[in-house]
Protein backbone atom coordinates (compact mmCIF):
# COMPACT_ATOMS: atom_id res chain seq x y z
CA UNK A 1 0.00 0.00 0.00
CA UNK A 2 1.44 3.37 -0.95
CA UNK A 3 0.07 6.88 -1.58
CA UNK A 4 0.19 8.33 -5.08
CA UNK A 5 -0.20 12.02 -5.90
CA UNK A 6 -2.59 12.57 -8.81
CA UNK A 7 -3.67 16.04 -9.94
CA UNK A 8 -2.25 17.38 -6.69
CA UNK A 9 -4.32 14.96 -4.58
CA UNK A 10 -2.85 12.12 -2.55
CA UNK A 11 -4.68 8.86 -3.23
CA UNK A 12 -4.44 5.58 -1.37
CA UNK A 13 -3.23 2.96 -3.87
CA UNK A 14 -2.64 -0.77 -3.55
CA UNK A 15 -0.79 -2.57 -6.33
CA UNK A 16 -1.04 -6.33 -6.86
CA UNK A 17 1.78 -8.14 -8.62
CA UNK A 18 1.07 -10.07 -11.80
CA UNK A 19 2.15 -10.77 -15.35
CA UNK A 20 3.39 -7.85 -17.42
CA UNK A 21 2.14 -9.64 -20.55
CA UNK A 22 -1.54 -8.89 -19.97
CA UNK A 23 -3.44 -5.69 -19.22
CA UNK A 24 -3.71 -5.04 -15.47
CA UNK A 25 -7.08 -4.92 -13.72
CA UNK A 26 -8.03 -1.61 -12.12
CA UNK A 27 -10.64 -2.01 -9.37
CA UNK A 28 -13.09 0.87 -8.80
CA UNK A 29 -15.01 0.90 -5.53
CA UNK A 30 -18.62 1.71 -4.73
CA UNK A 31 -20.08 4.90 -3.24
CA UNK A 32 -18.99 4.12 0.32
CA UNK A 33 -16.04 1.92 -0.60
CA UNK A 34 -12.28 2.08 -0.24
CA UNK A 35 -9.24 -0.10 -0.77
CA UNK A 36 -9.87 -1.99 2.47
CA UNK A 37 -13.60 -2.48 1.84
CA UNK A 38 -12.84 -4.74 -1.14
CA UNK A 39 -11.88 -7.28 1.54
CA UNK A 40 -15.03 -8.75 3.09
CA UNK A 41 -15.37 -11.71 5.46
CA UNK A 42 -11.65 -12.29 5.23
CA UNK A 43 -11.73 -12.52 1.43
CA UNK A 44 -9.42 -10.16 -0.47
CA UNK A 45 -11.44 -10.41 -3.66
CA UNK A 46 -9.20 -8.30 -5.93
CA UNK A 47 -6.20 -10.35 -4.85
CA UNK A 48 -8.07 -13.56 -5.66
CA UNK A 49 -9.16 -12.26 -9.07
CA UNK A 50 -5.61 -11.21 -9.95
CA UNK A 51 -4.16 -14.53 -8.84
CA UNK A 52 -6.78 -16.46 -10.80
CA UNK A 53 -6.17 -14.46 -13.98
CA UNK A 54 -2.42 -14.03 -13.56
CA UNK A 55 -2.85 -10.29 -14.03
CA UNK A 56 -1.48 -7.39 -12.06
CA UNK A 57 -3.99 -5.21 -10.25
CA UNK A 58 -4.50 -1.69 -8.98
CA UNK A 59 -6.94 -0.85 -6.20
CA UNK A 60 -7.36 2.75 -5.11
CA UNK A 61 -9.56 4.87 -2.87
CA UNK A 62 -11.14 7.88 -4.54
CA UNK A 63 -10.64 11.27 -2.99
CA UNK A 64 -12.60 11.52 0.25
CA UNK A 65 -12.55 7.75 0.85
CA UNK A 66 -10.26 5.35 2.68
CA UNK A 67 -6.94 7.00 3.45
CA UNK A 68 -7.00 9.34 0.45
CA UNK A 69 -7.09 13.11 0.88
CA UNK A 70 -10.45 14.49 2.03
CA UNK A 71 -12.88 16.22 -0.29
CA UNK A 72 -13.74 19.83 0.56
CA UNK A 73 -17.45 20.60 0.27
CA UNK A 74 -20.08 18.58 -1.53
CA UNK A 75 -19.68 16.44 -4.62
CA UNK A 76 -21.18 17.83 -7.84
CA UNK A 77 -23.92 15.85 -9.57
CA UNK A 78 -21.46 14.86 -12.32
CA UNK A 79 -18.86 13.52 -9.88
CA UNK A 80 -18.68 10.12 -11.60
CA UNK A 81 -18.09 11.75 -14.98
CA UNK A 82 -15.26 13.79 -13.49
CA UNK A 83 -13.71 10.73 -11.88
CA UNK A 84 -13.91 8.80 -15.16
CA UNK A 85 -12.69 11.54 -17.47
CA UNK A 86 -10.29 13.54 -15.29
CA UNK A 87 -8.98 11.61 -12.29
CA UNK A 88 -8.81 8.05 -13.63
CA UNK A 89 -6.87 9.00 -16.81
CA UNK A 90 -4.33 10.88 -14.68
CA UNK A 91 -3.99 7.93 -12.30
CA UNK A 92 -3.45 5.49 -15.17
CA UNK A 93 -0.90 7.81 -16.74
CA UNK A 94 1.01 8.01 -13.47
CA UNK A 95 1.04 4.20 -13.32
CA UNK A 96 1.99 3.87 -17.02
CA UNK A 97 -1.13 1.88 -17.86
CA UNK A 98 -2.45 2.34 -21.41
CA UNK A 99 -5.38 -0.07 -21.89
CA UNK A 100 -6.57 -1.38 -18.53
CA UNK A 101 -9.19 -3.90 -17.68
CA UNK A 102 -11.63 -1.84 -15.61
CA UNK A 103 -13.59 -3.69 -12.92
CA UNK A 104 -16.00 -1.50 -10.99
CA UNK A 105 -18.70 -1.99 -8.39
CA UNK A 106 -21.79 0.26 -8.11
CA UNK A 107 -20.50 3.85 -8.47
CA UNK A 108 -17.21 2.32 -9.56
CA UNK A 109 -19.01 0.32 -12.24
CA UNK A 110 -20.59 3.51 -13.55
CA UNK A 111 -17.18 5.19 -13.60
CA UNK A 112 -15.79 2.20 -15.53
CA UNK A 113 -18.59 2.44 -18.10
CA UNK A 114 -18.04 6.17 -18.53
CA UNK A 115 -14.30 5.76 -19.00
CA UNK A 116 -14.80 2.92 -21.51
CA UNK A 117 -17.22 5.12 -23.47
CA UNK A 118 -14.46 7.66 -24.16
CA UNK A 119 -11.09 5.91 -23.91
CA UNK A 120 -9.58 2.58 -24.96
CA UNK A 121 -9.79 -0.32 -22.52
CA UNK A 122 -8.96 -4.00 -22.91
CA UNK A 123 -12.26 -4.91 -21.25
CA UNK A 124 -14.84 -3.48 -18.86
CA UNK A 125 -16.56 -5.39 -16.05
CA UNK A 126 -19.46 -3.70 -14.24
CA UNK A 127 -20.85 -5.11 -10.98
CA UNK A 128 -24.24 -3.63 -10.01
CA UNK A 129 -23.84 -0.55 -12.22
CA UNK A 130 -26.02 2.57 -12.17
CA UNK A 131 -26.91 4.08 -15.53
CA UNK A 132 -29.98 6.00 -14.33
CA UNK A 133 -31.59 6.77 -10.99
CA UNK A 134 -34.40 4.49 -9.77
CA UNK A 135 -36.76 5.03 -6.86
CA UNK A 136 -35.51 1.85 -5.19
CA UNK A 137 -32.01 3.35 -5.04
CA UNK A 138 -33.25 6.59 -3.48
CA UNK A 139 -35.17 4.66 -0.83
CA UNK A 140 -32.17 2.50 0.06
CA UNK A 141 -29.88 5.51 0.21
CA UNK A 142 -32.34 7.32 2.48
CA UNK A 143 -32.43 4.19 4.67
CA UNK A 144 -28.63 4.24 4.76
CA UNK A 145 -28.76 7.80 6.07
CA UNK A 146 -30.92 6.63 8.96
CA UNK A 147 -28.58 3.72 9.64
CA UNK A 148 -25.59 6.06 9.62
CA UNK A 149 -27.15 8.59 11.97
CA UNK A 150 -28.81 6.24 14.44
CA UNK A 151 -27.63 2.71 13.64
CA UNK A 152 -24.27 0.99 13.53
CA UNK A 153 -23.29 1.94 9.99
CA UNK A 154 -21.06 4.83 11.03
CA UNK A 155 -18.99 2.65 13.35
CA UNK A 156 -18.57 -0.02 10.68
CA UNK A 157 -17.48 2.49 8.07
CA UNK A 158 -15.13 4.30 10.47
CA UNK A 159 -12.78 1.32 10.31
CA UNK A 160 -12.22 2.02 6.62
CA UNK A 161 -12.29 5.81 6.19
CA UNK A 162 -10.04 8.46 7.70
CA UNK A 163 -12.93 10.94 7.43
CA UNK A 164 -15.99 8.75 7.83
CA UNK A 165 -18.48 11.61 8.06
CA UNK A 166 -17.12 13.23 4.92
CA UNK A 167 -17.09 9.94 3.05
CA UNK A 168 -20.71 9.24 3.89
CA UNK A 169 -22.13 12.74 3.47
CA UNK A 170 -20.59 13.44 0.09
CA UNK A 171 -22.12 10.26 -1.35
CA UNK A 172 -25.44 10.41 0.47
CA UNK A 173 -26.09 14.10 -0.11
CA UNK A 174 -25.51 14.05 -3.85
CA UNK A 175 -27.64 10.94 -4.42
CA UNK A 176 -30.53 12.44 -2.44
CA UNK A 177 -30.28 15.82 -4.14
CA UNK A 178 -32.84 16.99 -6.71
CA UNK A 179 -30.07 17.73 -9.20
CA UNK A 180 -29.03 14.07 -9.30
CA UNK A 181 -32.43 12.68 -10.31
CA UNK A 182 -31.66 13.41 -13.98
CA UNK A 183 -28.43 11.39 -13.92
CA UNK A 184 -28.42 9.18 -17.04
CA UNK A 185 -25.45 7.63 -18.88
CA UNK A 186 -27.31 5.42 -21.35
CA UNK A 187 -26.11 7.45 -24.31
CA UNK A 188 -22.53 7.10 -23.15
CA UNK A 189 -22.94 3.32 -22.91
CA UNK A 190 -23.84 3.20 -26.60
CA UNK A 191 -20.26 4.28 -27.37
CA UNK A 192 -18.65 1.32 -25.60
CA UNK A 193 -17.08 -1.08 -28.09
CA UNK A 194 -14.71 -2.99 -25.79
CA UNK A 195 -15.65 -6.42 -24.37
CA UNK A 196 -18.17 -5.82 -21.61
CA UNK A 197 -19.40 -8.02 -18.75
CA UNK A 198 -22.34 -7.03 -16.54
CA UNK A 199 -23.03 -8.73 -13.19
CA UNK A 200 -25.96 -7.97 -10.90
CA UNK A 201 -27.78 -9.71 -8.07
CA UNK A 202 -31.47 -10.49 -8.39
CA UNK A 203 -31.97 -9.07 -4.89
CA UNK A 204 -30.05 -5.84 -5.46
CA UNK A 205 -31.47 -3.29 -3.04
CA UNK A 206 -30.04 -0.32 -4.94
CA UNK A 207 -31.29 -1.07 -8.43
CA UNK A 208 -33.51 -3.31 -10.48
CA UNK A 209 -32.45 -5.38 -13.47
CA UNK A 210 -33.55 -2.48 -15.62
CA UNK A 211 -29.99 -1.23 -15.18
CA UNK A 212 -28.63 -4.23 -17.09
CA UNK A 213 -31.47 -4.11 -19.61
CA UNK A 214 -30.69 -0.48 -20.45
CA UNK A 215 -26.98 -1.16 -20.88
CA UNK A 216 -27.69 -4.19 -23.06
CA UNK A 217 -29.92 -2.08 -25.26
CA UNK A 218 -27.19 0.53 -25.64
CA UNK A 219 -24.36 -2.01 -25.97
CA UNK A 220 -25.83 -5.26 -27.36
CA UNK A 221 -22.48 -7.05 -27.27
CA UNK A 222 -22.44 -7.02 -23.45
CA UNK A 223 -22.33 -10.39 -21.69
CA UNK A 224 -24.49 -10.69 -18.58
CA UNK A 225 -24.64 -12.67 -15.34
CA UNK A 226 -27.73 -12.31 -13.16
CA UNK A 227 -27.14 -13.88 -9.77
CA UNK A 228 -29.80 -15.37 -7.46
CA UNK A 229 -29.37 -15.02 -3.70
CA UNK A 230 -27.31 -11.91 -4.29
CA UNK A 231 -27.80 -8.29 -3.28
CA UNK A 232 -25.94 -5.18 -4.33
CA UNK A 233 -22.45 -6.65 -3.86
CA UNK A 234 -21.80 -9.72 -6.03
CA UNK A 235 -18.17 -9.85 -4.90
CA UNK A 236 -19.36 -10.21 -1.30
CA UNK A 237 -22.58 -12.22 -1.67
CA UNK A 238 -21.39 -14.54 -4.44
CA UNK A 239 -17.59 -14.16 -4.42
CA UNK A 240 -16.70 -17.49 -6.02
CA UNK A 241 -19.32 -17.33 -8.76
CA UNK A 242 -18.44 -13.73 -9.54
CA UNK A 243 -14.72 -14.49 -9.62
CA UNK A 244 -15.20 -17.49 -11.91
CA UNK A 245 -17.28 -15.35 -14.27
CA UNK A 246 -14.60 -12.67 -14.42
CA UNK A 247 -11.84 -15.22 -15.01
CA UNK A 248 -13.78 -16.95 -17.81
CA UNK A 249 -14.66 -13.62 -19.42
CA UNK A 250 -11.09 -12.33 -19.40
CA UNK A 251 -9.75 -15.61 -20.75
CA UNK A 252 -11.32 -14.79 -24.12
CA UNK A 253 -12.09 -11.06 -23.95
CA UNK A 254 -8.75 -9.47 -23.14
Amino acid sequence: MSPLRVNGIQLEVKQIAGSAMASPIVFLHEGLGSVSLWTQRGIDWPQQVCEATGRAGVVYSRRGYGQSDPTPGNLPADYMHREAWEVLPALLQALHIDKPVLLGHSDGATIALLYASERPVSACIALAPHVLVEDVAIKSIADAKTAFESGGLRDRLARHHADVDGAFRQWNDVWLSDSFRSFDIRQACSRITAPLLLIQGLDDEYGTLRQLDEIAQAAPHAAQLRLPDCGHSPQRDQPDTSRHAVVAFLRTAA
